[in-house]
């Protein structure tokens, strides 16, 4: 299955239809770029993007 991206949250999830982290169910499979966050509590890529899990991110969404 292709990744899609949270719209909400951005988070990359591989399979199912509702975001693990948040809840949404507005997926998309058009985004590009992604940070991995191994320590969302330390991280200045993590703050930037506003996540506090560690998982990984798209960094653009695309309309």
């Amino acid at each position: 299955m292709e990744e899609k991206a949270c719209k909400n949250c951005k988070l990359i999830i591989s399979h199912g239809d509702t975001c693990p982290s948040c809840g949404s169910k507005e997926l998309t499979n058009k985004w590009s770029g992604y940070a991995v966050i191994f320590n969302a509590e330390k991280s200045a890529i993590a703050r930037m993007l506003g996540v506090k899990l560690n998982s990984t991110y798209a960094i653009n969404i695309k309309a």
